[in-house]
């Protein structure tokens, strides 16, 4: 399985990094109604911070951003809000569906977290370097630039004054 095929399916949902259920079904290989039924018979094993259930308002604004939601089976409509998996939550779910295929995905889903947390920290450090040269190079640009708008509005003026109709008397040329 493709790292790249799993992270089109990691959303963020409350401040966390989540996998859905029926997306988890299908990288599984199995029906969402018995991924569902497998936690439920363990909810000791999930916790609010391994699995919450999303809520109406929440799946809804997902469904705006999840483009092929009707495409290979995703979010087929249901009664039922879909589970949202932490990375801890599908750790978890090893214990709880012990296929091959599962164990399989379970590592390569593992595998995408860590993709992306090291990518979100190597963005943090990148942010953070940004604004330590902006705060060092500020200044300088900020001098820069207002020498630049002196010398545009003095331009402007010059050419305002050049332009401008003389007044007072005019002398004679035969003088």
């Amino acid at each position: 399985m493709e790292l790249q095929a799993i992270q089109t399916r990691i959303y963020e949902v409350r401040g966390q990094k989540v996998l859905l259920d029926f997306d988890l079904a299908m990288l599984y290989g199995t029906e969402t109604k018995k991924l569902k039924q497998a936690v439920r018979r363990n909810l000791a094993r999930f916790p609010s911070d391994f699995m919450f259930e999303l809520t109406k308002e929440e799946y809804m604004a997902l469904r705006s951003q999840i483009v092929t939601l009707d495409n290979e089976g995703r979010g087929k409509h249901s009664k039922y809000n879909p589970f949202a998996f932490t990375e801890q939550g599908i750790a978890m779910l090893a214990s709880v569906l012990r296929s091959p295929q599962a164990i399989e995905v379970n590592i390569q889903i593992v595998r995408a977290f860590v993709f992306l947390r090291k990518y979100a920290l190597s963005h943090n450090e990148l942010t953070r370097k940004l604004t330590e040269l902006e705060a060092k190079y500020n200044k300088q640009f900020k001098d820069v630039f207002e020498a630049l708008n002196y010398l545009l509005k003095k331009d402007k003026n010059e050419i305002a004054q050049s332009k401008r109709r003389p007044i007072g008397f005019k002398k004679n040329q035969s003088d």
